[in-house]
């Protein structure tokens, strides 16, 4: 590696640490003044459980989501800065050529989006179920129970599907239980019980006070009863997974939840789907964010510093905006969730391809 390679490299990852430590202090401060009040309000919530698990979870969460944000900030303050002293002249001078020049660019966007791969897959997801317990814990109004499940809906197939007001996680114990089978849009069978309990020696579902109805062509046959042990295509472990947040699974697990689904028939897996692809595209993004902010901030320009970074910001709010409007719609049942979350990088990807040939012809 040449010198300017590890002079570049130095400055890029030094910048991109020094902003991204900028930024976090101040979220923690904001966040602070917001909390304080709820932290107080709890007399047996110690200081080192706010901060070992809160403030570390925020610092993890809130650090993976500025990240991009503080590379493309990163990038062209310190690319300014090198073509305000003419050095980047100076660079190219030295038959050094646009692309030769970006070869360092490269290696350090290659080493944040590992990190971000790294905490996207396997850190956030678990930061995320901390984070999410302790505001269930001490910050909602609501007293939550991570025992007691309500309102749990789930798909068995293409068209089957339960439904249970309560589920106990604990007793295997669940209340006001209904199965649905469908024919196309037709109803053709309902199981209701009042109470529903898994034996776990008969590997069976026990339904106390049951009422079956089959729908036929002229009329309904309605059967009632007391007791009845039953088999369905579910087990108890599929309900605690239907609970739990895509974005509170790291990627091993969300992808066997995906798998399990798809078996069943399950056809709108888009919402996971989408925190899915949404770790790899966000990460990918480093490589495309660094190359469209060193094309802008390579050159020296009237206003220097400043009107580099009002572009760049610019840009960075038209990205997290297409982000998000991607996200909103790969979740819908008629999308692509792979197309619509790589969308903005397909967009900034060749705006970035374009600065690049523009810069490499001068």
């Amino acid at each position: 590696m040449r010198i300017l390679d590890k002079y570049i490299l130095k400055k890029f990852l030094s910048s991109f640490a020094l902003i991204l430590t900028l930024l976090l202090p101040i979220a923690i401060a904001i966040d602070v003044s917001e909390k304080i009040d709820k932290f107080l309000r709890h007399t047996d919530l110690s200081f080192n459980t706010i901060i070992k698990d809160y403030y570390f979870n925020f610092i993890v969460i809130f650090g993976n989501t500025f990240m991009p944000l503080a590379l493309f900030i990163a990038v062209i303050f310190f690319t300014s800065k090198i073509a305000g002293n003419t050095e980047v002249i100076a660079i190219h001078s030295a038959k050094i050529s646009f692309t030769r020049f970006l070869k360092p660019y490269f290696i350090g966007a290659s080493i944040v989006a590992f990190i971000g791969l790294s905490m996207n897959h396997f850190i956030v997801p678990k930061s995320n179920k901390v984070f999410d317990e302790f505001n269930n814990a001490y910050l909602k109004k609501k007293e939550y129970n991570a025992n007691q499940l309500t309102h749990v809906n789930l798909q068995l197939g293409p068209n089957d599907y339960i439904y249970l007001k309560n589920w106990n996680i604990d007793s295997k114990q669940g209340y006001k239980f209904s199965y649905e089978k469908f024919e196309g849009t037709k109803l053709k069978y309902k199981l209701l019980a009042e109470n529903i309990r898994w034996i776990e020696s008969d590997t069976v579902f026990k339904l106390t006070n049951y009422q079956k109805r089959i729908i036929l062509d002229n009329r309904d046959s309605i059967q009632t009863g007391i007791i009845l042990d039953t088999l369905f295509t579910f087990t108890p472990n599929d309900l605690v997974n239907i609970d739990d947040l895509a974005k509170e699974m790291n990627s091993i697990q969300l992808n066997k939840f995906i798998k399990q689904s798809r078996e069943r028939g399950i056809s709108n897996l888009n919402t996971y789907l989408v925190e899915f692809h949404k770790r790899t595209s966000l990460p990918i993004a480093s490589y495309i964010l660094t190359f469209i902010a060193v094309s802008l901030a390579s050159k020296k320009r009237r206003g220097g510093l400043g009107i580099n970074l009002a572009i760049g910001i610019t840009l960075m709010f038209v990205y997290v905006f297409l982000l998000k409007i991607a996200e909103v719609l790969g979740a819908g049942a008629e999308t692509n969730a792979f197309v619509m979350v790589w969308l903005p990088n397909i967009f900034f990807g060749a705006l970035a391809i374009y600065l690049y040939l523009k810069n490499a012809k001068n």
